[in-house]
């Protein structure tokens, strides 16, 4: 028997978080014919007073790991809202992570594993995919992770 993604989520023990809006003048997702783009979501959200972590240095390579993970659940939180279902979700074809690193720090492909391997734990073969990895000086919001999607999708039958 098949089980759905939600099903999957569900025999992993993981809840979805709620969808938060974007601040500014674009949108959380944007569903165009066959494709599902997801804007960037970071995590963790700090204030503004807090010290912005350096992945490498404040946070180590498997705390940033969970931190893409997390990021991974508010990605399929937001197809879950985009779509209505999870199981529309054809194929997740690309995520671009970005990881707030320091200069010499090499390890951002397994950084963003921890939202690659949710994938494929919840989509199975459809959720495998392509990936740009990335370090950067600096990401919005004062977040270590933040990862983007482009998803596939089947057309909605009604």
């Amino acid at each position: 028997m098949t089980t759905t993604p939600e099903q999957r989520l569900a025999q992993l023990g993981l809840v979805l978080p709620p969808v938060t809006l974007p601040r500014g003048n674009f949108d959380a997702w944007v569903l165009d014919g066959s494709m599902l783009y997801l804007s960037g979501k970071g995590w963790p959200m700090r204030a503004d007073a807090e010290a912005v972590p350096k992945v490498g240095r404040d946070m180590s390579l498997e705390e940033a790991r969970g931190h893409a993970h997390e990021v991974g659940l508010h990605l399929i939180a937001t197809m879950k809202h985009a779509l209505g279902e999870l199981s529309r979700v054809r194929r997740v074809v690309k995520l671009l992570g970005m990881v707030n690193a320091v200069p010499d720090f090499t390890g951002h492909t397994e950084v963003i594993n921890g939202c690659s391997d949710l994938m494929v734990a919840v989509f199975c073969v459809a959720g495998r995919h392509a990936l740009q990895a990335i370090g950067v000086a600096a990401l919005p919001r004062r977040v270590a992770v933040e990862l983007a999607a482009s998803v596939s999708v089947m057309r909605d039958a009604n």
